[in-house]
């Protein structure tokens, strides 16, 4: 069913939480979702739409409360599919005038009799809950929630939960912050809380078959989201602890351990202790202590995930933890190794085999987490890589001018689109370059890759503005096609003649510049570039060049160049769509000639203030961070 938000005023009714009395509503999903295992994706993918729609609208939806809410519902969505089979009512809300959230969820059977949560049956009054003995939904209701609690009707069973806008604040934040960072510390929080104390041996195996499947799909939810391998292994300790362990220890290898070459008396890199956990943190080093001198060593298969015996750590546990056992789980994701997870617990003589399987499917599981938080890693390196090679060392210095550079690619989808360049052309000359190429990663990386070293070249061998456009739309249009199907090929695979990305289209602003004395003298083309401003000593703003054709559209297309003079004082201002493009809503910064009423503000300032104010003004526009690359070049004459 779809969610559409909506506005409204929430009136006191009977039965109706108190939180929601006389509240005003800013935003409102409903759905009804069917008793499946589907629900709970279902349920977080619509309220993440939600909030996105809200943030859209204006309303603000911190990014800590949009997580715990998603996990509140999750959570209350499992409780329903695993414990009533019903289909389910939620209805999530917003509060506008304290930023909480609301979170109703309804089953039409309850599991369980009214009596026994207290009074008020059939009154459809809240009342008191206990924890659940199985599950763990409301245990995280009751950690996450400001106010909770649960309404009986006819028939209908309703758990609501107000969140307030800081909520879980200090969730998880002592003692995990200088393990894994402070970004960590809420995913820390909620991970305890998904693996909750150990309760009674007797209800272990009604945990394991009441809330095992709902466990297991948050915890795949909590380790996929990670883009840190080390915050990962320090999730999978929460995780672990207590409740299927005593203590566990994780071990991330790299390619090279991953083939065997491991700790031994030859001095070969090994894998690396990346994290241990223990109930007790009196007990911390001496297991770390412990577990360095013994790395788990792979079995003769090395990609089975399956559990396999570990020396028990007795002496590092101490005299009341003698006996014990432990498993490794080789960490296993696209048939590579990638690490090993180790397991251990007090008293036993081997783990119960609901254990076993549990924990063999959350290995698999924070697996899947750390070869994706390596990818992310691997792709943010070759980007970083390829982005360094993209752009110039450094920006050369003009006699008689101020320049000023801001450059933020947004780093989604490989190397950005952007990209600049200021460089002696010799003869007294200087030129410049702002461009732009359509679309990102790889395929823009081969166009810019191109096209920046032919503009210096050209200019070098004293080829005019007009000239090096002509020059450069010819060569885009006879090579960036077979350099991007070369790139999509080693991508992709062999494709089809044509089938390859034909990201070859480039808006280029290029100029030349040329020193005397009591000025500059500028001469420049725009090729389907934002147009360049001019800020005036007296304040006034006026556009210079003329739009025209995108680079590598239209074979011998002949471009027109012009010139002016700047005197001292005078400003020239360049940049790219993403700072006249910057969204808030509907609106875009340069509506109404927004970035030339922006420029008119900064009469009087040097270069260097000039860019920032232009940054800042951008950055101001909307709610959310820019969604696209912004590059400004700032030029003021002395």
């Amino acid at each position: 069913m779809g969610a559409i938000p909506t506005q409204r005023e929430t009136g006191s009714r009977a039965g109706e939480p108190a939180a929601r009395q006389g509240a005003e509503a800013g935003g409102e999903v409903r759905a009804t979702l069917p008793g499946s295992p589907l629900a709970p994706g279902t349920a977080r993918a619509l309220v993440r739409a939600a909030f996105q729609q809200w943030r859209d609208l204006g309303l603000g939806v911190a990014d800590r409360l949009a997580d715990e809410v998603l996990v509140v519902v999750s959570e209350l969505v499992t409780n329903v599919v695993v414990h009533a089979g019903t289909d389910t009512e939620l209805t999530c809300r917003m509060e506008t005038d304290t930023g909480a959230c609301v979170v109703e969820v309804t089953d039409r059977h309850p599991s369980r009799a009214p009596r026994e949560h207290g009074q008020g049956h059939g009154s459809g009054q809240e009342t008191p809950c206990e924890t659940a003995e199985y599950g763990r939904g409301l245990r995280l209701v009751a950690a996450l929630a400001q106010e909770w609690g649960i309404t009986y009707r006819a028939g209908a069973k309703t758990v609501w939960a107000r969140l307030s806008a800081d909520a879980g604040k200090d969730a998880g934040d002592e003692g995990n912050a200088e393990a894994a960072g402070q970004d960590a510390a809420p995913w820390l929080g909620v991970a305890e809380i998904l693996a909750p104390a150990p309760q009674r041996a007797e209800r272990d195996r009604e945990w394991l078959g009441r809330g095992a499947l709902s466990f297991l799909a948050e915890a795949s939810d909590l380790l996929a989201g990670q883009l840190d391998e080390d915050l990962v292994a320090a999730l999978t300790g929460q995780l672990v602890v207590p409740r299927l362990a005593d203590w566990c220890a994780v071990w991330l290898e790299d390619e090279s351990t991953a083939r065997g070459l491991w700790n031994d008396a030859t001095g070969a890199p090994g894998p690396r202790l990346a994290r241990v956990w223990h109930v007790s943190e009196n007990h911390l080093e001496e297991l770390r202590r412990a577990l360095e001198k013994d790395p788990p060593r792979p079995a003769d298969d090395v990609l089975s995930s399956g559990p396999v015996p570990y020396p028990w750590p007795g002496e590092a546990l101490g005299p009341h933890a003698a006996d014990g056992a432990a498993l490794a789980y080789r960490l296993i994701a696209g048939g590579r190794p990638l690490g090993t997870l180790v397991i251990g617990r007090a008293g036993l003589l081997r783990f119960p085999d609901e254990i076993t399987g549990l924990v063999e499917d959350l290995s698999r599981r924070v697996a899947l987490g750390i070869g994706a938080a390596r990818q992310y890693a691997r792709q943010a390196t070759i980007s970083a890589v390829l982005q360094r090679g993209l752009l110039p060392g450094a920006v050369a210095e003009i006699p008689g001018m101020r320049s000023a550079l801001v450059y933020e690619p947004c780093d989604q989808g490989g190397p950005s689109g952007d990209f600049y360049d200021l460089f002696p052309a010799g003869d007294g000359r200087w030129c410049f370059a702002i461009g732009d190429v359509q679309g990102k990663g790889p395929e823009a990386a081969v166009v810019i890759g191109l096209a920046r070293p032919w503009l210096r070249l050209l200019a070098r061998e004293g080829y005019g503005v007009a000239d090096v456009l002509d020059r450069l739309n010819q060569l885009l249009l006879d090579d960036a096609t077979e350099a991007a199907d070369a790139a999509a090929r080693a991508l992709v695979g062999p494709v089809a003649p044509g089938d390859a990305p034909q990201t070859r289209f480039l808006s280029l602003l290029y100029g030349e510049l040329a020193p005397f004395e009591g000025g500059v003298r500028c001469t420049l083309a725009c090729a389907g570039h934002p147009l360049p401003l001019v800020l005036a000593r007296d304040g006034g703003v006026r556009t210079v060049a003329r739009p025209q054709t995108l680079l590598g559209v239209i074979e011998d297309e002949t471009y027109l160049c012009e010139s002016f003079e700047l005197v001292p004082g005078d400003t020239l201002l360049c940049v790219t769509d993403g700072v006249t493009e910057r969204r808030s809503g509907s609106r875009q910064f340069d509506d109404g000639d927004g970035l030339a009423a922006a420029l008119a503000g900064c009469a009087g300032l040097d270069a260097g203030l000039i860019a920032e104010r232009i940054r800042q003004l951008v950055h101001e526009f909307g709610e959310r961070p820019p969604e696209d690359d912004l590059a400004l070049l700032v030029l003021q004459a002395q």
